[in-house]
């Protein structure tokens, strides 16, 4: 975790929001007291549906179509969590 003033903030706000992006949390100062945080948001990393979809397997209950439809709708859904991602950073723009 590092410290940063407001006014180090302000200049480097986008290298900021990189760290933030990697996993650093940065503390923003304003005359040497804290007033704020800036952290990585949450993911989601697709752990739930793996786990479940383990559970599942190897019972005589569990489909193995059924199991291909999620796993297809979860990489879709990624994709386009990517996309989106590279869209409101500039990236992938023309």
């Amino acid at each position: 975790m590092r410290e940063l003033s407001v006014s180090e903030v302000s200049r480097n706000f986008s290298a900021v929001l990189d760290e933030a992006e990697h996993g650093e949390t940065i503390v923003v100062t304003r005359s040497g007291r804290r007033v704020a945080t800036i952290a990585p948001a949450p993911r989601g990393n697709g752990c739930a549906l793996r786990e479940v979809l383990g559970r599942w397997r190897g019972h005589a209950a569990f489909d193995e179509a059924f199991a291909a439809t999620i796993a297809a709708t979860d990489a879709e859904a990624r994709l386009q969590q990517k996309a989106k991602g590279e869209r409101s950073s500039g990236r992938g723009r023309r």
